[in-house]
């Protein structure tokens, strides 16, 4: 077994919404960076309303001092879309790219359900001045299809050599226990030219552990010389329920080893993380490696940041 472990030192909270914003009353989860110069990022994140209606939303941060929170967007990024419309129940961002000099958002579009409690698709929005963001169409990118009969959801993109690559969140089924609908999603892998028509191929990148793995989400991938490393999220295991963050590696992007072991990053004793940690965002900045994540709640209790030593 590898000893390599990644010691990730936590930094702190670094946002939670206090609620005196109408469409930000809660959550700040799913949280992705985006440089706007020198150590100044854009974080951004997913809010919902009091009626549980999320929206996309930012903050920007000092990497020098990130626990102090520059500013918070008065206005959504990107709001729920029209009554019927893939997002009519919500929106949450998922990942960032630059193509042609236009920035493309790909998020998470929510329904809402009645048989099961929503169902979720993959939509863009385009940014041409690379702050205001518009819907590129109004049905998703990436929806339920004759061989993903569920739903799909979270992504990571990546463009290489002109290729467009995504790893995605795809359900497998849903189960009642204990009369609750359960959702099981692992994450796999597609390619497009454009961004926009993806060829599915139902390739599993990250597959279940094992029989109580259940949940496999929001897949992060770096490309280091050729490495591709993935952290995601995962829940559960035999003795813990909740989610944790996990890590893969690739040497083509395809197929993946897991090495779960070399996380060294934990729920902590008390707090908004003790309950569980999920949703890892991984970026490079000044020679260093951080990694963003949520806490308790699923992102209730805010967004925090941690270094690699």
């Amino acid at each position: 077994m590898r000893n390599d472990v990644q010691k990730w030192r936590k930094l702190g909270l670094v946002f939670c919404p206090t609620g005196d914003i109408p469409w930000m009353k809660t959550h700040a989860s799913v949280p992705f960076a985006e440089c706007l110069s020198g150590d100044l990022y854009k974080i951004y994140f997913s809010s919902r309303n009091t009626c549980d209606e999320s929206s996309i939303g930012y903050v920007v941060i000092d990497l020098k001092s990130p626990t102090d929170v520059l500013d918070v967007s008065t206005t959504p990024v990107l709001e729920k879309g029209g009554l019927g419309a893939f997002d009519d129940s919500g929106c949450m961002g998922s990942c960032l790219v630059e193509h042609e000099g236009k920035k493309y958002l790909y998020y998470i579009g929510w329904n809402l359900g009645k048989t099961v409690p929503f169902r979720n698709s993959i939509g863009l929005a385009v940014s041409e001045n690379g702050v205001d963001f518009k819907k590129a169409f109004l049905g998703p990118i990436i929806d339920r299809s004759k061989d993903e009969p569920y739903f799909t959801a979270s992504n990571c993109v990546l463009i290489e050599n002109g290729i467009f690559k995504i790893w995605y969140l795809s359900c497998t089924g849903w189960k009642i226990i204990d009369g609750v609908a359960t959702h099981n999603y692992h994450i796999k892998y597609a390619e497009s030219n454009d961004g926009i028509n993806w060829q599915r191929n139902g390739i599993v990148a990250i597959d279940y552990s094992s029989e109580y793995e259940y949940a496999i989400s929001v897949p992060r991938v770096i490309n280091d010389n050729g490495l591709y490393r993935m952290w995601f999220s995962s829940r559960g295991t035999k003795d813990v329920p909740t989610y944790r963050i996990r890590y893969a590696e690739s040497t083509d992007g395809i197929t993946w080893k897991r090495h779960d072991h070399l996380v060294d990053l934990d729920v902590s004793d008390d707090g908004w993380d003790s309950e569980m940690i999920e949703y890892p965002f991984v970026f490079d900045h000044g020679g260093k490696r951080y990694m963003l994540y949520n806490g308790n709640g699923y992102g209730k209790s805010g967004f925090g940041l941690a270094v690699l030593e």
